[in-house]
């Protein structure tokens, strides 16, 4: 075992833990790993975390934060949009993080993502008795389309080739009964270019017309 030269912190082991979980997501986070990575023993490891459990808080916290703590300029829509955006990408690039959000109970397992939604819901001037509707149904929407474009990426896998797997998907779509499946057939091209980004900030932009149109700003 190579001789660990720094000292151990909390911070290290969870930088750690995040580099195992995106490498072979939660599978692949063991103390075992663990120890192996930094160099180290177990028991020093559990000084700093109890368990595998608050291990994966922290961890998810180390890729949340900083999506969350950005402070965006501007109406409260294009905010919103920011937050969605931050979220999404954090999530692109570690897609483990998304069964962890999405785990709890009505998907609003951080406080932070529902603060940060809520105060542009509140800024929007949605009526205080719909907060809870509106923000969570925008969290649900974030996490969830996150969550997709994560086992989208799993499906294709390092190195993939996104444009292939897509465009047999879209011949399978155009090769569907026609009388059947009228409309898959129909969009089955838009399907095979689609961006998976601009997708997701569309339902953002439809989620907003639709909150716009239930609660019209007051002049």
């Amino acid at each position: 075992m190579p001789r660990r030269t720094e000292s151990l912190s909390r911070e290290r082991i969870v930088d750690a833990a995040v580099e195992l979980l995106d490498a072979a997501g939660e599978g692949g986070l063991t103390f075992r790993a663990l120890t192996d990575r930094l160099a180290t023993g177990p028991g020093a490891i559990y000084w700093h975390v109890a368990n595998k459990g608050e291990l994966l808080a922290a961890a998810t916290d180390a890729v949340v934060s900083p999506a969350l703590a950005a402070d965006p300029a501007g109406a409260p829509g294009d905010r919103l949009r920011a937050v969605a955006l931050a979220l999404f990408d954090a999530i692109d690039a570690h897609p483990w993080v998304a069964a962890q959000l999405a785990s709890g109970p009505w998907q609003t397992t951080d406080p932070r993502l529902l603060e940060s939604v809520g105060q542009q819901v509140r800024a929007l001037g949605v009526p205080r008795g719909r907060w809870f509707t509106v923000a969570s149904v925008l969290v649900q929407y974030i996490v969830g389309a996150a969550a997709q474009n994560a086992a989208n990426a799993r499906v294709v896998g390092p190195g993939g080739d996104r444009a292939a797997i897509l465009g047999e998907m879209a011949r399978g779509w155009e090769d569907l009964d026609p009388d059947a499946y009228p409309f898959t057939r129909a969009v089955a091209g838009q399907m095979r270019a689609h961006d998976d980004r601009e997708q997701f900030l569309a339902g953002i932009d439809l989620a907003l017309a639709g909150v716009a149109a239930l609660h019209p700003p007051r002049s």
